[in-house]
């Protein structure tokens, strides 16, 4: 009997309003340093640690990742929080995934900025032992600047977080950068990928 290869399936979260090259470089550090066999991009239909009374409605930023991503094998998307509606919480999201995908490995994906504010998801010890956290570096919170103390949790938990943080390409890009270029009248090209800047003025968001 031939061994089963397990699946790593990464979830990566965000309200990614819009996608754009940081998110996808994120993407792809992840695939590659955690040997994933599958990354979903998750967008939020209403995130709960945000004031973002600008974000589009679930269909454009849906579309927006499936252009982005087309023909990577590597990605996918997946509508089950804008399906769910309400207030988005990663607990309910990797019950949903692990459904679907009842064999794999999951792995939840963010970047080093979100680790000193993980400690407010909601019922954040069940979803940590549901499912292993991933970390990459990120240039607005360097690795260097985090301890076990400053992630404000149960230190055995902190410190398997920490151990768990690798450093990727660095890309330095934000969504409410883009958002403001565009209402501008600023170039977005080279932040977002060309599909993604198509389907923006062909549909005339954030103008």
């Amino acid at each position: 009997m031939s061994d089963i290869i397990q699946q790593n399936i990464g979830i990566l979260g965000g309200t990614f309003n819009p996608v754009h090259m940081g998110h996808l470089m994120l993407a792809q550090n992840a695939v590659e340093l955690f040997d994933l066999s599958l990354l979903l991009f998750v967008p939020s239909a209403w995130p709960p640690h945000k004031d973002t009374p600008d974000v589009l409605s679930g269909e454009h930023r849906l579309a927006m990742i499936d252009v982005a991503i087309e023909g990577d094998l590597r990605f996918a998307v997946s509508d089950v929080e804008i399906r769910r509606g309400g207030t988005s919480y990663s607990v309910d999201t990797v019950r949903e995934i692990q459904a679907l995908y009842p064999d794999a490995h999951v792995e939840f994906i963010i970047g080093s900025d979100s680790l000193p504010e993980l400690h407010m998801w909601k019922d954040v010890y069940e979803l940590l032992s549901l499912c292993e956290f991933k970390t990459v570096e990120r240039p607005t919170c360097r690795a260097k600047s985090l301890t076990p103390d400053s992630l404000d949790l149960k230190p055995a938990w902190a410190t398997k977080l920490l151990d768990n943080l690798v450093t990727g390409h660095m890309v330095d890009i934000s969504s409410s950068d883009i958002r403001y270029r565009i209402a501008e009248g600023m170039s977005v090209r080279y932040l977002v990928h060309p599909a993604v800047e198509m389907y923006i003025a062909e549909h005339s968001l954030y103008t």
